[in-house]
């Protein structure tokens, strides 16, 4: 490629990267006046994206918002200790990194060969939720994307036995903190594309070796090889995560099936009852609302 056309489609991936976390921040009010945004960095290229991206809006947000990141220094063996407060200061971010040894436990408490990413996930969680509170913060930002949601879907449906995904805004466990997830909206292959671009400099995660049998390695082999030879199945399957419809499937809880009854008022979206489903092509993006249009405005692509 041609170093015209590179920067052509790094410009592109730049607007198209920044308009999805813009309208994903404004369609899910992520982000609000004066908040306190902790993002958490693992020193992946997930987490190095969501803070690049997020201190490039901030300049041009709709709203003032602060920014600290904050790192989990879980005392693995070899971890370099000087990659990221190096990087953070040389982006002139606040910073605060966390020394707590989850490394020592996960390994004394799981036996060798089990997968460990639970435990060290719920000891992670509780340390983060208190570091956001002794930091001031209003919002912890996570750097789950797009494909992080769909396997989440998928682990659920198949191990889980729920309709359960991963959102991209929530209350915490305990109840004290709203947790988001800017980069719902963007796909896994732009975040690696825009790693190599920047150059992120990437710690990988050695804690519990490459555990080829997580259930989540194999749901994102099988969504990948289904995005190979499927183009556009992905999108429809996110696009499925924005239109649910309770009446269509099996939860009494979410729908009062005990007191439906025939009113004689025809419904455009009623079940045509003995005909098969039809497949169809990825529904197209939603509108998006008055307070997504104003954090677009924030990104590149509004030049």
């Amino acid at each position: 490629m041609d170093t015209r056309k590179a920067a052509f489609e790094t410009n592109k991936l730049s607007k198209r990267l920044h308009r999805l976390v813009g309208q994903a921040i404004g369609d899910f009010a992520m982000i609000e006046p004066g908040d306190r945004v902790m993002v958490c960095m693992s020193g992946g290229k997930d987490s190095y994206a969501l803070l690049d991206l997020l201190l490039s809006l901030r300049a041009r947000a709709p709203v003032p918002f602060e920014l600290v990141a904050v790192n989990l220094d879980q005392k693995q063996p070899g971890f370099p200790e000087h990659v990221l407060p190096d990087y953070l200061r040389g982006r002139g971010v606040e910073f605060h990194i966390e020394e707590q040894d989850t490394y020592s436990i996960v390994k004394r408490v799981l036996p060798e060969g089990s997968t460990m990413c639970s435990l060290c996930s719920r000891l992670r969680r509780g340390i983060l939720y208190r570091v956001a509170t002794e930091l001031g913060a209003t919002k912890i930002a996570l750097g789950h994307h797009r494909d992080d949601i769909l396997q989440t879907f998928l682990l659920n449906l198949f191990h889980g036995g729920k309709l359960k995904g991963m959102p991209p805004k929530l209350v915490s466990d305990d109840g004290r903190h709203v947790v988001i997830r800017p980069l719902a909206y963007v796909e896994e292959a732009d975040l690696v594309r825009w790693a190599e671009h920047r150059a992120f400099p990437i710690i990988p995660c050695t804690l519990c070796g490459s555990q080829d049998n997580l259930q989540r390695k194999q749901i994102g082999a099988m969504l990948r090889d289904w995005d190979q030879r499927f183009p556009g199945r992905l999108d429809t399957m996110f696009g499925a995560l924005h239109k649910i419809v309770p009446s269509h499937l099996l939860d009494r809880d979410a729908y009062p099936f005990a007191t439906l009854r025939a009113d004689g008022v025809a419904d455009a979206d009623g079940d045509i009852a003995f005909d098969e489903p039809e497949s169809c092509a990825p529904p197209p993006p939603a509108a998006p609302q008055a307070a997504a249009v104003r954090w677009l405005h924030a990104t590149p692509e509004a030049d």
